[in-house]
């Protein structure tokens, strides 16, 4: 095998390089990456992947391609599916181009151990995009080594970016955030936000029409919603969201499900109930879990659950009558992450 792997950072290359290593597999590490911006970001990341992959002695090949320009005029039109409209498949095609002039007979790429990423689609155009140009391509989910190779990046002094790449990405850093502080279980209100309170629910199947809308099922919310504790974020009385929350054991919760009520979706209400929930039962508890789609993962993760604990295969298929859809995206799995209660 002649492996060329597409390399978006150092810190995110770490574990994929030492994974393959460990499977006898030498890969050559191929930047090319015209949707990081601006350019002291883009230089940034590339030479930091430059000294690192000289430090370990892995051939790397380096596209000096700064592509603003290009990368305004292809995305503006959509910028919510840019992601895999654009900046995977601009970057794929090119690695599989570079493949296959110069003797390479295998792809795979870096965007494979973050957990931000949306790893289905972005799988699913790494292989279409390799069996256009006669390749095979090399799959790994190394999004279980996510947290391993980011420890190890900032141990050797690795640059560690705060956003994905683009423009837009890093406009997302500074969007929705709002402080808050919880301080029982049974009702409070949000600092900061004084018009807003968490209460606890008692007459749970009151909520069942609207906790539908994130888990289409009754059977697989009657399950566990009478061994759940059921909390709703309000604004002067008014439900914004509810979240669902499962004790497992005397140190570990799940959150079983969280909606909002659609005219406030998009606006931050979600986060704001999941942060004031975690912040409330660290006192008491350890670690929450959450299992999760696709989709769902980048959500999940800018929340404190970066570690991948578990895939249930065909999760959705075995246990849902009819086919579930997250957007355009058939769920078949359910991803299971942590986050660490008491990590400040």
């Amino acid at each position: 095998m002649k492996l060329l792997m597409h390399t978006c950072c150092a810190p995110c290359s770490v574990y994929c390089i030492d994974s393959l290593r460990s499977e006898g597999i030498e890969p050559t590490v191929y930047w090319y990456n015209p949707n990081i911006h601006p350019y002291m970001e883009y230089k940034a990341r590339r030479d930091c992947l430059k000294e690192y992959t000289q430090s370990i002695g892995v051939q790397a090949i380096f596209e000096e391609e700064y592509g603003l320009d290009e990368f305004c005029k292809n995305v503006i039109r959509n910028l919510k599916t840019r992601c895999t409209d654009y900046c995977y498949r601009v970057r794929l095609e090119q690695t599989a181009k570079y493949a296959k002039e110069h003797g390479f007979d295998t792809i795979t790429t870096t965007l494979f151990v973050s957990p931000y990423q949306k790893h289905e689609e972005l799988k699913q155009i790494a292989e279409e995009i390799a069996k256009k140009y006669e390749l095979n391509f090399l799959y790994r989910d190394f999004r279980v080594g996510f947290r391993e190779g980011q420890a190890k990046a900032r141990e050797l002094g690795l640059y560690m970016q705060k956003y994905c790449g683009c423009i837009f990405s890093e406009e997302m850093r500074y969007y929705n955030r709002n402080p808050i502080q919880a301080s029982n279980t049974n009702g409070y209100e949000i600092q900061k936000e004084p018009r807003m309170q968490v209460k606890k629910i008692e007459n749970k199947e009151d909520y069942i029409d609207l906790l539908l809308e994130a888990d289409p099922s009754k059977d697989m919310i009657h399950k566990y919603l009478n061994d759940s504790d059921v909390y709703a974020l309000k604004k002067e009385d008014e439900l914004i969201s509810i979240a669902v929350i499962l004790h497992i054991d005397r140190k570990t919760l799940e959150l079983k499900n969280i909606v909002t009520k659609e005219n406030y979706r998009n606006k931050g209400y979600a986060k704001t109930l999941l942060k004031s929930l975690c912040g409330n039962y660290k006192q008491k508890y350890d670690r929450m879990l959450v299992g999760t789609t696709e989709n769902n993962i980048p959500f999940y993760v800018k929340q404190g659950f970066d570690k991948y604990e578990k895939t249930i295969k065909n999760f959705f298929i075995d246990n849902y009558k009819e086919e579930i859809k997250d957007g355009e995206l058939t769920c078949t799995d359910l991803i299971y992450y942590s986050k660490d209660l008491k990590k400040k």
